[in-house]
């Protein structure tokens, strides 16, 4: 088990593929915990979108980093809805750019940018910043190894590829009889008027694409930590994943 050095915030870090549920459970966890959360894909998003919008060549490592280096980006925390957790608001040189970045067109941006070494370097001391007392849970996929390999407690949570395009699916459904002020647009819009069947297709091929540029990439390659528990979520609801992640946090002794 990993040790923090005295008079260092403890980090819980929740690593794996998209779709697996990370991003839920560690939204949860933090506001069960009272502690800071870091989505670490929101940052690649961000650098994903602003390329995405300037025309910029995503094999133009330079100027990609430029973008990482230079975007003022904020993570706030929204006010809990109900007895939902709270959620993060991305704030991009002032600006909320939270529905942008999670835009459909924007994923394999993102994924891009995610896997070039300038950009993940550049990005390294703004994830390290959010470590304050009195916690940080960190989401991503090299939390554990990379970002925070001392972290208290490292979690690789998975689950198949065909659960995890499912719930992509579900998602992109439940956005869309939101009652979202902004339109849906580029591939969101081929989306719609696909068949179901079609859409799910399309949406499985895409997470396998991602699935393996994030684990081939040369630089924080998607995989677990020596020391993490992995949890498989395929046949698991969100609140198994929880009450398995919160005996993990209580067996280790951290939060309150």
């Amino acid at each position: 088990m990993s040790t923090a050095p005295a008079g260092v915030a403890d980090v819980i870090a929740l690593d794996g593929p998209g779709g697996s549920g990370k991003g839920t459970v560690a939204s949860r966890l933090a506001s069960a915990l009272g502690w800071h959360l870091l989505d670490s894909g929101a940052l690649y998003r961000v650098v994903g979108l602003i390329a995405l919008r300037s025309g910029l060549d995503l094999g133009d490592a330079e100027s990609l980093a430029a973008i990482a280096r230079n975007a003022r980006i904020e993570l706030k925390r929204a006010p809990a809805v109900d007895s939902a957790p709270s959620s993060i608001v991305v704030f991009v040189d002032d600006i909320d750019e939270t529905d942008a970045i999670r835009r459909a067109e924007v994923e394999q941006p993102a994924s891009r940018v995610a896997a070039v070494p300038a950009v993940r370097e550049a990005l390294l001391p703004t994830q390290q910043a959010f470590r304050n007392p009195p916690g940080l849970v960190a989401d991503g996929r090299d939390m554990g190894t990379v970002v925070f390999p001392d972290a208290r407690l490292k979690i690789f949570l998975t689950a198949s590829a065909d659960a995890r395009a499912r719930r992509r699916l579900r998602q992109l459904k439940d956005r869309r009889t939101s009652g979202s002020l902004r339109a849906p647009s580029g591939s969101e819009r081929e989306q719609i008027a696909m068949p179901a069947d079609a859409e799910l297709a399309a949406i499985r091929a895409s997470t396998e694409v991602r699935d393996e540029r994030d684990r081939s990439r040369p630089v924080s390659p998607l995989l677990a930590a020596p020391d993490a528990v992995t949890i498989d979520s395929t046949e698991m609801s969100i609140d198994d994943v929880m009450a398995a992640v919160m005996a993990l946090v209580r067996e280790r002794g951290l939060g309150r």
